[in-house]
């Protein structure tokens, strides 16, 4: 397993995060915001937005999953809900990567019969090309290529997430 030179930088990753919190602080200013992370991939992200958000936060989490390695299952199994009520709340989620779509699309249908005053998603990548449901983030660090990448969060097998940049992952073959 390889893992290649930064893709983006810990300077793109911090100044792209800077410029996110600065816009949703805009977008909900007068307002309160259940900010949601989605864990484990968002984790690093969230947890740098959130310091930056200029409005009220009540934070919350939730554990859902739908890969194993570099293949989703397709099945979406959440293992750990949020515990908020967010009836008639502004509810914002956060996500490491949108991919195919079809786990955040079931994480937000579940939360919308909630009956939020609005839900909205923030996803730190959005890699469009794999996108099997109709979904788009409101708001985007980074669209990227078809590229299996690992780093600030996400993982290959819940290894290198703790990288502080986001690099292209490679299986080697020759192991």
């Amino acid at each position: 397993m390889l893992v290649g030179k930064p893709f983006l930088t810990v300077e793109q990753i911090r100044s792209r995060v800077k410029e996110l919190a600065d816009r949703i602080s805009m977008d909900y200013k007068g307002n309160e915001i259940i900010a949601v992370g989605i864990l484990k991939g968002a984790f690093m992200f969230f947890a740098d937005i959130v310091k930056l958000i200029q409005v009220p936060i009540n934070v919350d989490f939730l554990v859902a999953s739908s890969y194993i390695k570099t293949r989703t299952t397709g099945e979406v199994i959440i293992h750990a809900d949020i515990r908020e009520n967010i009836k008639d709340k502004h509810v914002l989620l956060f996500e490491d990567i949108v991919d195919t779509g079809v786990t955040l699309k079931y994480i937000k249908d579940t939360l919308l019969v909630r009956n939020p005053a609005s839900l909205k998603i923030c996803a730190f990548l959005d890699k469009k090309t794999h996108r099997q449901v109709e979904l788009e983030p409101d708001y985007v660090g980074f669209a990227i290529p078809d590229k299996y990448v690992v780093g600030y969060g996400l993982d290959y097998d819940n290894k290198y997430r703790n990288l502080p940049y986001i690099a292209v992952f490679k299986e080697d073959s020759s192991l």
